[in-house]
């Protein structure tokens, strides 16, 4: 069953009668109907009535209105107003620009601006390479979508993508101090989309390409790498790839498992696995069988997709044919980044001793984890209400403040297996736990480390 959680939470304002009991009545009428109270503040008291605040998380829209019902149906209460509060931080945007230097007078104005920028353009025309000492692009990083693959929602367009898009500049902020900008281009023309970066590319540091439909994202990328001469990154893709590699490496140290003896299941070839796969290849596994819709990925399958070519020609060494069920047989770690509720229990009980299981799709994993953890040794989720969350933001600030501090011109693998080592790193043996492989997003030791090491791989290529 979901858990109610603060993506659905909501405050309603009630008025009810000032008897000793409203209180209680009103705390178990929510209760009754499984709505978690997470504060009760009276903001108004007269004598015939009390206005109370009453803040709870449900499970969704519609369980929201049941917790709204339940309470205008207590003798004497009215509902007077709710506030969905995760619309409310949306209000007006969630970040902003503001200056780094002061214009308090004629002085200041003039060096900021006109006549005294005009040094500035001419030395940057000059040294074109001066642009990342002198302005924004130093610290910069352009955030581009085209809509067509937001959340796991779908192809909903650029301005339904934006509050996504802001949430990761913020991040970008908060973690790491890299300042980021949405970037939403109203094409799904691949062509488009590449010109359209391209001419943008001049004002940024890098470009982290975001929620663009596989297999396009593919292309869009590798052309944009070649073309620009700064780094280009897939969040869904890389992001992904790094800190799933990361915990990995985490798990396997719990387990005592060299991953060169490791069979991996990678459920899903679209984007992220396909990613997961390539940074995977790195480590060296004893073997990697790929799976998607139809079935584990072989030689022989005639698939027409160069992506797919690709993966079958350096996975599946023993030419392994079936489904996820299949695949699962004596695999020693599962990654899931595809479908819900693909498998149970009886089917992780086929995996070999002490198994891995990733299940990541969102919100409803491939496996229920508590099932899962009846027969395997570490289960790991992308979810927030279990141990071991997978979460690009443990990757994406650190890789880019590295990257802009090295001044890089590209991203690469090394760099990216250094970010997945040194997110696995920041755990060490005291920690380190089967339901501790990775460290918590707010930890602020991260973003430093990653991008610590990432500027090493950096410097050294």
């Amino acid at each position: 069953m979901p858990v109610p959680g603060p993506g659905y939470s909501i405050t309603v304002r009630v008025e009810a009668p000032p008897s000793t009991s409203s209180a209680g009545d009103l705390t178990s009428s929510v209760g009754r109907v499984g709505g978690v109270i997470t504060a009760f503040d009276v903001v108004e008291s007269h004598a015939d009535r009390i206005v109370v605040d009453i803040t709870c998380n449900s499970v969704s829209a519609n369980h929201a209105q049941d917790i709204t019902e339940a309470l205008e149906l207590l003798p004497g209460v009215k509902v007077r107003k709710i506030s969905d509060r995760t619309f409310l931080i949306h209000l007006g945007g969630k970040i902003e620009v503001a200056p780094k230097v002061a214009l308090r007078n004629r002085d200041d104005l003039s060096r900021a601006y006109t006549p005294g920028v005009a040094r500035v353009c001419q030395a940057i025309a000059e040294n074109p390479a001066d642009a990342r000492r002198l302005t924004i692009k130093r610290n910069t990083v352009a955030v581009v979508t085209d809509g067509s693959a937001v959340l796991g929602l779908g192809n909903l367009g650029p301005a339904a993508a934006l509050p996504v898009m802001e949430g990761k500049a913020a991040l970008f902020k908060r973690f790491a101090g890299v300042d980021a900008w949405p970037v939403c281009l109203d094409t799904q023309d691949t062509e488009e989309l590449i010109k359209a970066v391209e001419w943008i590319a001049p004002a940024y540091g890098g470009i982290n390409l975001e929620d663009i439909a596989a297999p396009r994202c593919f292309e869009i990328e590798a052309r944009l790498r070649e073309k620009l001469n700064i780094p280009v990154f897939h969040d869904d893709q890389h992001g992904t790839a790094i800190v799933v590699v990361g915990a990995l490496r985490n798990a396997l140290r719990v387990v005592g498992k060299p991953i060169e003896q490791c069979k991996v299941v990678v459920c899903g070839v679209g984007a992220a696995g396909s990613a997961v796969i390539r940074l995977l290849l790195h480590k060296e596994p004893a073997d990697i069988l790929a799976v998607d819709v139809d079935g584990i990925v072989h030689k022989g399958r005639g698939d027409d997709d160069p992506n797919l070519n690709w993966i079958a020609e350096h996975t599946n060494r023993q030419g392994a044919k079936g489904s996820v069920h299949d695949a699962l047989a004596g695999a020693d770690v599962f990654i899931g980044v595809s479908a819900p509720n693909l498998f149970g229990a009886e089917q992780v009980a086929t995996m070999a001793d002490d198994a891995v299981v990733f299940a990541l799709a969102n919100p409803d994993p491939e496996v229920d984890p508590l099932e899962a953890q009846r027969h395997a040794a570490v289960v790991a989720t992308g979810r927030s209400d279990y141990p071991n969350q997978i979460n690009n933001v443990l990757a994406f600030p650190g890789v880019f403040r590295g990257l802009l501090d090295a001044h890089a011109h590209q991203i690469t693998d090394p760099m990216m297996v250094a970010a997945a080592n040194a997110v696995a790193d920041v755990v060490d043996d005291e920690r380190l736990n089967a339901s501790f492989i990775v460290p918590s997003v707010f930890d602020s030791g991260v973003a430093p480390a990653v991008a610590d090491a990432v500027r090493k791989a950096a410097t050294s290529e």
